[in-house]
């Protein structure tokens, strides 16, 4: 779908940027979304990120398995 730009200033914004960066007006205008984009993500507290990323990725249920020395000797057969 194209995109048109009728604002003289954002073209030459563009403009700017493509010549500054030596790539086409098209893949200024990708970097420069992509680059706020990436910028709004991390403008999530990280305390928010991080309870969705829990969501998405929980802990496996416990086993009952007890992780002292022996059982770390045991993986890696030291005596």
């Amino acid at each position: 779908m194209p995109l048109y730009i009728k604002d003289d200033t954002t073209a030459a914004l563009v403009a700017e940027l493509a010549k500054a960066r030596g790539v086409s007006k098209q893949d200024a205008v990708k970097m420069a979304v992509k680059a706020e984009l990436d910028r709004e993500a991390w403008s999530v507290p990280l305390r928010d990120r991080m309870a969705a990323w829990r969501a998405d990725h929980p802990l496996p249920p416990p086993t009952g398995h007890k992780a002292d020395k022996a059982f770390f000797d045991d993986l890696s057969d030291d005596l």
